[in-house]
């Protein structure tokens, strides 16, 4: 099933010892991750011409870990996602300390494992993390494919 077809660039950047730095996602699946995360962790104001662009979410890096701060983020990320995310329906929002125990991979048949978790940069305190999950599906014509991303705040 190897078409050489590539979507975009896989986003969040990762270290590599080989020098792909910047990775193309060669699934349509990748592609939408990809476009979640980057539109998750682009501070609102700093795109150009797009200053709507993006979300709020490192304004709650610190802040109390209570349900006020909570549902501002869950209402952030579906504002954002509305917006620009339109094919991608999102199925539910899990804002919760990192405390919570919670299995953040995915263990496929055959044992490899899928981790699904981003943490946003610089220094995170546990105490004053919060982790959101989100489970997204998206409807490509015929078929329908389910996905979670995690991210740490």
């Amino acid at each position: 099933m190897a078409t050489n077809e590539t979507y975009g660039v896989i986003f969040p950047f990762r270290d590599s010892f080989y020098g792909t730095y910047l990775a193309l996602s060669e699934t349509t699946d990748e592609e939408i991750r990809s476009n979640l995360i980057h539109l998750l962790l682009t501070r609102k104001g700093s795109r150009y011409f797009l200053p709507d662009f993006g979300t709020r979410l490192y304004e709650y890096i610190f802040n109390p870990l209570d349900g006020l701060s909570f549902g501002d983020i869950e209402s952030d990320i579906r504002v954002a996602c509305e917006k620009y995310l339109p094919s991608l329906l999102i199925k539910s929002i899990k804002v919760t300390g990192t405390s919570s125990e919670e299995d953040d991979k995915i263990v496929l048949s055959n044992g490899a494992v899928i981790d699904r978790t981003y943490s946003m940069p610089g220094e995170a305190t546990r105490d004053y993390t919060a982790k959101v999950r989100i489970d997204y599906q998206v409807q490509n014509n015929t078929f329908a494919s389910s996905d979670f991303i995690i991210l740490n705040i």
